[in-house]
């Protein structure tokens, strides 16, 4: 929805659910908490450090407040949220979980939320600031004593659990949970307010150097940066459920009452222990890292605790860390590896390496380069087995740092996969269908490899919302930048027999407006045709008149962006496509958008929600840059001024990222497209700071890169879906754009490219062996696997397909580095071999140039980065493509690199230089003009 009402984020008729959180729904969650049992009532206390105002809880000695100095009273944790969250099952900054045993028992649970009562203060002096004997908030048979403290190390925030066995029996410790307690509830609060209030908290699950961000969702400093105190390893991180979402009997005990929905992910727990939940909950989940337990003899102590970080900036954790004695890890050009590609990995701690290993044995070569620089250790990586792998850093002191890498096969290769799986497999060709989806690309099963023709959520199975439009989005999207014949054919079928004319009108006054679904449910039309084992009925089971309408913006980026690849072909590949010239596929995007903009005689968009931004809605602003080329004059001006006009609300708004759901990672892509297209540059920098808020820069593949979501398995993955983090959904991919968009005009942001190109390799790493491409991956530890649907894959490699490229950039501290290729300097002369999906882009960052081709690919580049001589060698002529088309771009405009042209005279072409190429090896374009 555009804006809240009153936290209540509510659908349109027939639009998709959007979960509710009201005072019912809160005063649900707080009953049988036990009224205030924290101890507002009696105080708290206050402590001015280095770098927070910190309030404690007087009963408890839990986090009241944390506020980091200077910030004008924002605080990290929920302290808006306090009163409504003082009673039992609400944990507390300080709060502590366990599972204990002894002997050959069971598990038991503990926790200092379950029962609370006042703990037992401690005298405190010199750098301890407050201490707590927890014996009172727990249970009577704990066996163990528990000392909490807070205090300051080297003017650092601490805080400590000692552990004692009491007891006269060895206590075997299954599961230690330190739960952060963070403040990502947006309920109730508008953008504005959510967008200057709350944090969004990401791990580094790396052991020993693991860490949590915790980041503010405008993407301003100052950042909150959680690390080990002592022997405190991140082994695993735990999301906090609710009681009634609770997996077990025996992990009840550890749920919060918050109540978790769209507008509030939920609580996590820093856990160095985990053993019990992984010989039970997670038992069949293949985890970050190896479970432990910690074994106490009687009497025996054992101490954990976490250090509280600043960093000025988001951009600054890494320095804070490094700083701050921790170890840094940077991998280039990431975390997921393809095959081919020479990957480095760059490492910084003060102790040297001991050994580094990969899990599984030889899934990951690890080359040692030689020298270090500026307190960098280098390596150079190779992935060499398919799949999840974990390298295992030991350091001369013992700690231990883990980073999780996934080996992908080579990119091209990868796609290569995934169009043949398309065409494939999840070709769908039934002439008797009642539904006219025939034929198409649609969702796909692979937990029963098969075709989804049925499901209780109609549009999965009907074609359309990003659910069901997914994978013949993602083929339109493969079929731009890797084309094969066969497939363009089949996709003109679908183009002809199924898009026009079905999820798309082709006549009457509804003509180009888009239908939600062809699929629905209606037992008196159908009454043998649905399947019993679906549990049908409800507001996602559309009947023909909601799967019909044609109100849902959303849907219709989908569209052109099919019609767009299509007219990319045919013009640029005489003769590949053969059912329709270049004009008609051009028109139909151009009339598309024309219907989605377009007003009824009320002065009303036809379509709803189309004063957010959309997913995918990049293709619009490339749609008019073709418009424009061809000399579409009329129709460029049309979409531009309508386009200006949504701009025009965006400008106004200070944070206008709203959609269907309260809170969205979705908007900000198409946003920041047209905000910076038309001028509109401080909307822009907010837009892209606020990206920066919620896709983090951290070593491990999962993370690194992934634009938050948390709530589409329920609308666009597999049946049973929960709230829960996802990795590599569709957020990643197009969130990238703008991000990588913004490098290409400042090349020494670093972070940038880091951060833009991890998000552009996410779709690739949800491609299996087979090239079947998953919605998401399950980042929940008792799950951590691939979704088995395909379900809303498409937005994701739209984002990949708009965005692959390969980037060459001179590292002030780790030297000559390509994202998406091969590098190689001899002096001067820099040697690049192109590796991404389509090889189609090369960005040169010390010149600040942009190359791409309309038709052909780059097969390699050699450049003098001293006299700015570049060159480029295109690949041969192929049957559909004997010219190539070249752009040449400097979108950074530095200003002591001058422009670029090629030597040699070519005629042009829509801005692009037309250049023949061989039959047989490459074409050598030189350019000079740089100096």
């Amino acid at each position: 929805m555009s804006k809240f009402l009153s936290g209540i984020a509510a659908p349109l008729t027939g639009g998709l659910f959007c979960f509710l959180t009201t005072t019912a729904d809160v005063a649900k969650a707080q009953s049988g908490s036990g009224g205030d049992t924290l101890g507002i009532e009696h105080g708290f206390m206050a402590f001015d450090t280095p770098d927070f105002h910190l309030q404690l809880v007087k009963d408890s000695q839990t986090v009241a407040a944390l506020q980091p100095v200077g910030a004008s009273g924002f605080d990290f944790t929920p302290a808006d949220q306090l009163e409504r969250r003082a009673g039992n099952h609400y944990f507390q900054l300080g709060d502590l979980t366990l599972r204990l045993r002894q002997g050959d028992g069971d598990w038991e649970s503990y926790s200092s939320a379950a029962e609370r009562q006042p703990v037992t203060a401690l005298a405190a002096s010199g750098d301890v600031l407050a201490a707590a004997d927890l014996t009172p908030t727990l249970p009577p048979d704990c066996p163990l004593q528990i000392t909490r403290s807070w205090c300051l190390e080297d003017g650092k925030l601490v805080l400590q659990f000692d552990l004692k066995n009491k007891s006269g029996q060895p206590v075997q410790i299954g599961s230690l949970g330190i739960p952060l307690i963070f403040n990502n509830f947006i309920t109730g609060r508008s953008l504005a307010d959510a967008h200057e209030t709350c944090s969004f908290s990401d791990p580094a699950i790396c052991m020993d150097a693991g860490y949590v961000q915790v980041t503010r969702l405008n993407g301003h400093g100052p950042a909150l940066v959680v690390v080990p105190e002592g022997n405190t390893p991140l082994e695993a991180y735990n999301p906090i459920l609710n009681p009634w979402d609770a997996l077990s009997r025996a992990t009840r005990l550890f749920a919060d009452r918050t109540q978790r929905s769209q507008t509030f992910e939920g609580f996590y727990e820093w856990m160095p222990l985990s053993l019990a939940y992984a010989e039970n909950e997670w038992k069949n989940a293949q985890p970050w890292n190896p479970p432990t337990s910690e074994m106490l003899s009687p009497g025996a102590s054992r101490t954990y605790g976490l250090k509280f970080l600043v960093a000025p900036e988001i951009q600054e954790i890494e320095k804070t860390l490094a700083e701050n004695g921790r170890p840094v890890a940077v991998g280039v050009p990431g975390y997921i590896l393809p095959m081919d590609i020479n990957a480095r990995l760059f490492l910084k701690y003060a102790g040297g390496v001991k050994s580094m290993e990969a899990e599984p044995a030889g899934a990951i070569s690890i080359e040692a380069n030689a020298g270090t620089a500026h307190g960098w250790t280098a390596y150079t990586l190779r992935g060499r087995q398919w799949g999840r792998a974990r390298l295992t850093i030991t350091y001369e002191d013992g700690l231990v740092q883990t980073i999780g890498y996934d080996v992908i096969k080579p990119e091209v290769q990868a796609v290569a996969d995934l169009g043949h799986f398309l065409f494939t497999k999840q070709w769908f060709d039934d002439a008797s269908d009642p539904f006219q989806r025939s034929p198409s690309v649609m969702t796909y099963d692979r937990a029963h490899n098969r075709i989804v023709t049925q499901d209780g959520r109609a549009w999965i199975a009907g074609l359309e919302d990003e659910g069901g439009s997914g994978s013949w989005v993602a083929a339109a999207m493969k079929e731009f930048g890797q084309p094969e014949q066969d497939q363009v054919e089949k996709f003109e079928q679908f183009v002809d027999g199924v898009l026009w004319g079905g999820i798309q009108y082709s006549n009457g006054t509804l003509k180009y407006g888009v239908r939600k679904s062809l699929f629905y449910y209606d037992t008196n039309e159908f009454p043998n045709y649905y399947d019993p084992e679906i549990h049908y009925g409800g507001w996602t089971s559309w009947n023909k008149r909601d799967a019909w309408r044609i109100d849902r913006a959303y849907n219709y980026p989908h569209v052109v962006a099919a019609y767009w690849a299509m007219y990319r072909l045919a013009r640029n590949d005489p003769g590949l496509v053969t059912h329709h010239p270049w004009q008609w596929y051009l028109d139909q995007a151009y009339q598309t958008v024309k219907f989605l903009t377009g007003r009824n005689s009320d002065g009303d968009y036809n379509v709803g929600y189309l004063d957010m931004g959309l997913m995918e809605g990049d293709i619009f602003l490339m749609l008019l840059e073709d418009l424009k080329r061809e000399g579409w004059d009329q129709q460029a001006g049309e979409l531009e001024a309508a386009m200006k006009e949504r701009a025009d609300h965006w400008h106004s708004e200070p944070f206008p990222f709203g959609s269907e759901m309260a809170w969205d990672s979705t908007g900000q892509e198409e946003v920041y497209a047209w905000c910076h297209y038309f001028g509109f540059d401080d909307k822009a920098q907010v837009t892209l700071d606020s990206i920066l808020g919620y896709m983090p820069a951290v070593p491990n593949w999962g993370y690194n890169g992934d634009a938050r979501r948390y709530w589409d398995f329920y609308y666009g993955a597999a049946p049973g879906g929960r709230l829960e983090r996802q990795i590599s959904h569709y957020g990643s991919g197009i969130n990238a754009i703008p991000v990588l968009t913004a490098y290409r005009q400042a090349p020494d942001d670093f972070y940038l490219l880091r951060v833009g190109y991890a998000g552009t390799m996410q779709p690739l790493a949800n491609i299996d062996q087979d090239g079947f491409a998953a919605a998401a991956f399950h980042s929940a530890p008792w799950l951590m696997r691939w979704d088995a649907y395909s379900g809303d894959y498409g937005p994701n490699f739209f984002g990949h397909a708009v965005d692959t490229a390969t980037y060459v950039v001179d590292h002030p501290e780790f030297g000559w580095l390509a994202f998406g290729g091969n590098v190689n300097a001899h002096g001067d002369r820099i040697e690049v071999q192109p590796l991404d999906s389509f090889r189609r882009r090369i960005y040169l960052a010390p010149f600040g140039l942009w190359l791409t081709l309309d038709a052909g690919t780059f097969e390699a580049v050699d450049f003098n980065a001293k006299t700015r001589r570049v060159g480029v060698r295109l690949s041969a002529a192929t049957p559909f493509v004997s010219e190539a088309r070249l752009r040449i771009e400097q979108p950074a405009q530095l200003p002591q690199v001058g422009g670029f042209r090629p030597s040699k005279s070519f005629a042009m072409e829509r801005g692009a230089f037309v250049v023949p190429l061989k039959k047989s090896g490459g074409t050598w374009v030189e350019l000079s003009g740089g100096d």
